[in-house]
């Protein structure tokens, strides 16, 4: 007979003595929509429709430097390679780092020109080179999407020129930028750039916070008539990382206002906990059947949590496995639920995994573990 079983697990964390138990409620965002996120827990810390569809303009960049950074991984591309220029790249639409059809133009350029002046005609370029054509391009910026589980995002184009079929989410938007900096982190560094200067041209990045808070290191503005003036934005502080997503602001200038309030809420008023280290056991079950008898579960990754500040020390987690626990186990099979309370309230659950592979037992092994569980009445 399967049942359950509980284990409490002790959880203790030094705080600040004088530290608030408690958060208050998030800041109130003039914004269509925003999304403010915990990197290391995945927390979500304050929001308002981050699954609405929205046009993401120049935020669609991203992902097209998402793409770009895998190419360079992958050596389909070198930073000092050039690209030709083509006649759409030159006449393309919006921003540019004004490109010259008649002169080849360098990768590591054109990411900069992507990214600090966010230039059409370097995206498109950039696309052309990677993948023959934009629309090829688009084709694989879909794929991406579904492989991040950017489930409501589709994409069209590398720029995020308008179009009734480019569209995506705040919540898709997170997800993608988290995977940018996780994915690709020697290359986020053009993201911290202030300003770039092509063909003689300067331009700034038009992220403001660059300029007004030194913990931010990126990430990336977006602007159309029909989208209003949006920002992604990462602070990292304390050896942890916020992101914000914020859409159709009014201005330029309410979008860093706008982002700089959430990143300061969830900086000021919640902390993040390491609770347990990746492939250390949480808890060790006995297993039957198999070509060994217990059975490490935990996590495969680092486990952070995110709780109100000063309230880390009143965590408190149980796993919850069902038994008895049969042969065979697979290194990463969701074996157990560890649940976080915090005082009384269930904070969240989380899957535990196996830790290490058990394959079956021999005959003999088998039978013998099963006169066992008979007669523990199992």
């Amino acid at each position: 007979m399967n049942k359950c079983i509980s284990i409490v697990v002790a959880s203790c964390f030094a705080v600040l003595a004088h530290a608030a138990p408690f958060s208050p409620p998030a800041p109130q965002i003039e914004a269509r929509a925003w999304l403010l996120i915990d990197a290391q827990s995945g927390a979500v810390l304050a929001q308002r429709d981050p699954d609405r569809k929205i046009e993401p303009a120049s935020l669609t960049k991203l992902m097209t430097a998402y793409l770009t950074f895998g190419a360079l991984k992958e050596g389909r591309l070198q930073l000092g390679q050039t690209l030709q220029v083509s006649e759409k790249a030159w006449k393309a639409e919006g921003s540019r780092m004004f490109l010259d059809p008649r002169k080849p133009a360098v990768v590591e350029d054109l990411i900069k020109g992507m990214i600090v002046q966010s230039g059409n005609d370097a995206c498109i370029t950039l696309a052309e080179g990677i993948a023959g054509s934009e629309a090829a391009f688009a084709a694989l910026m879909n794929q991406t999407a579904q492989r991040l589980g950017m489930r409501a995002s589709h994409f069209v184009n590398a720029t995020g020129l308008p179009d009734a079929q480019h569209y995506t989410t705040a919540r898709d938007l997170a997800t993608l930028a988290l995977a940018l900096i996780r994915d690709f982190p020697s290359d986020y560094k053009y993201y911290a750039i202030k300003e770039f200067t092509h063909a003689g041209i300067t331009q700034p990045n038009r992220n403001r916070l660059l300029w007004l808070d030194p913990n931010v290191d990126g990430v990336k503005t977006g602007h159309t008539e029909s989208a209003g003036y949006c920002l992604i934005a990462s602070s990292r502080r304390d050896n942890r990382r916020l992101l914000s997503v914020v859409l159709g602001t009014a201005s330029d200038a309410a979008r860093a206002t706008e982002s700089q309030k959430l990143l300061n809420y969830g900086l000021q008023f919640h902390e993040t906990v390491r609770l347990y280290t990746a492939n250390q056991p949480v808890s060790v079950f006995r297993i039957y059947k198999g070509k060994g008898s217990e059975l490490g579960v935990g996590f495969t990754q680092d486990f952070h949590v995110t709780v109100p500040r000063g309230s880390a020390s009143r965590i408190k987690a149980e796993v919850i496995a069902r038994q008895p626990l049969l042969a065979p186990a697979t290194r990463g099979q969701a074996m157990a639920t560890l649940r976080l309370k915090l005082d009384d309230q269930i904070l969240a659950e989380y899957p535990m995994v196996a830790l290490q592979t058990i394959p079956v037992a021999s005959l003999i092994g088998r039978l013998w573990d099963g006169l066992m569980l008979l007669f523990k009445g199992i």
